[in-house]
């Protein structure tokens, strides 16, 4: 039969009526390929010409064939499903959707799909990743906000389940990881502010927990030495603190006379937090008080905000996610990490 043709009704068995559902078997009665031909096609089998692969995806594409995932692990041990572990509060000001977009590009020309695990709240981040390891729902997983011993990759690297992780631990074994170099960008950041004139700067941690916390912290304590500048950690209130907790919390400390004349901000939404908080306490942001933030989306500037920004690209760091546990799955062990340092492109 030609490829125009439409594929033949699969026979009853025993007088069951089928069921229709294309299989690898309809694909290749319609081009006149092997079953096995047809696998690896589908699969991108790189031994194999790209004008057949193209052929064959086109078909099963238009015939709406979808493969049988039980059946792939049960052969293979393969569910070409990567898994990326996600909370709902990730989604804002785009961090999931960028992260999603990397992922995608770097699976893109391979058999493997993208499954979205959320994390829900008062869930331990763990479970999520028991479940899909005990139930070989995926060939591995993707998850952020790692911990300085975080019991997910401790459970992973014991399981030998491909992973990677944004953001790295202290574990003493080497594990995949993509992540950006805080302590360089908040040592940078607060140098910017001690050469705008700031005497005392602050930041808004992360959670205590988390390591990058520990790379700001770090960062700022170096910088502010350097510079011969005060520094301090905001009490009280954390980047996951609401953002009127963090605008009345700096209102509180701006009109004490001691208050930061500056602020190095860790995430956009935190950023606009410590702007309206210092204008409210009537600083000039800008002149009398400066702010250097992260910057992730172009959302941010949409605000006009009057605060210096040092760009992370969340769509690179899902890029090199993808990347490095593809070639973890394929059995690679070494040199599996990714860290972006940050531009300064500071506007005088």
């Amino acid at each position: 039969m030609s490829e125009q043709g439409a594929p033949p009704a699969p026979r009853g068995k025993r007088g069951v009526k089928p069921s229709g559902k294309p299989t690898l078997k309809t694909i290749a009665q319609m081009t006149g390929l092997a079953v096995t031909t047809i696998s690896r096609a589908l699969n991108n089998a790189p031994e194999l010409a790209q004008e057949t692969r193209d052929r064959v995806q086109k078909i099963a594409a238009e015939i709406g064939y979808l493969p049988d995932r039980a059946a792939l692990r049960l052969k293979t041990g393969r569910t070409n499903v990567i898994s990326l572990i996600l909370e709902p509060d990730e989604q804002i000001y785009g961090f999931g959707t960028s992260l999603v977009t990397g992922i995608t590009e770097a699976l893109r020309d391979t058999a493997y799909h993208l499954v979205i695990t959320p994390l829900f709240r008062n869930v331990q981040p763990i479970e999520p990743i028991r479940h899909i390891v005990r139930n070989r729902m995926a060939d591995g997983v993707i998850f952020s906000k790692a911990e300085t011993f975080d019991e997910r990759i401790r459970f992973l690297l014991d399981h030998d389940f491909p992973f990677v992780s944004h953001g790295r631990s202290h574990w003493p074994e080497a594990h995949p990881f993509v992540d950006f170099d805080n302590e360089a960008y908040a040592h940078g950041a607060t140098l910017r502010l001690a050469a705008r004139g700031c005497r005392r700067v602050s930041i808004i941690l992360p959670d205590s927990a988390l390591t990058y916390t520990e790379h700001l912290k770090s960062g700022m304590e170096r910088g502010a030495r350097e510079a011969g500048i005060a520094h301090e950690f905001a009490a009280d209130v954390n980047l996951d603190s609401a953002t009127d907790a963090i605008r009345n919390y700096v209102i509180k400390r701006s009109r004490r006379p001691d208050g930061p004349d500056g602020y190095v901000c860790a995430s956009e939404v935190s950023a606009l937090a410590v702007i309206g908080g210092l204008t409210d306490a009537g600083h000039e942001v800008g002149r009398t008080a400066h702010v250097v933030t992260k910057q992730s989306t172009s959302m941010f500037m949409q605000f006009r905000p009057p605060a210096e920004t040092v760009e992370e690209d969340f769509i690179a760091a899902g890029r090199d996610l993808g990347a490095l546990l593809l070639r973890r799955i394929a059995g690679e062990t070494e040199n599996l990490h990714a860290v972006a340092r940050p531009r300064f492109d500071w506007k005088d």
